[in-house]
């Protein structure tokens, strides 16, 4: 389930649609039983956000896992730590992984990561 969920909000990031993406990837989901996924998100816009574009990742989901019976719950959790730390190499890995013309700019105008 967690490779296909992860298939789908890389494909959402090559469409361009970034806030998709990145609310399915701030922390990984929980499959209870066979057909109920959870996933936690920091605030009630996020959960708004996420809820009006559920639909696509049902589909996706319910197609590639041959589970017609997929339901996702949202929790909201206030007080909610991202899966990731993001510091300036992170920043600068996932910049690389967008474009790797990112590593030219920055020899070429001899910029470094601040530690």
């Amino acid at each position: 389930m967690l490779l296909h969920w992860n298939k789908y909000a890389q494909r959402l990031g090559e469409k361009g649609f970034r806030i998709m993406e990145s609310l399915l990837l701030i922390n990984d989901p929980k499959l209870e039983g066979e057909s109920r996924i959870t996933l936690e998100l920091p605030n009630e816009g996020s959960k708004l956000d996420f809820e009006g574009q559920i639909h696509g990742l049902l589909g996706h989901l319910k197609g590639h896992l041959h589970n017609h019976d997929i339901t996702i719950d949202v929790i909201v959790n206030e007080s909610f730590e991202s899966k990731r730390s993001f510091n300036d190499q992170d920043r600068y890995n996932r910049l690389m992984e967008i474009n790797p013309n990112i590593e030219l700019l920055r020899t070429t105008f001899g910029l470094d990561l601040q530690s």
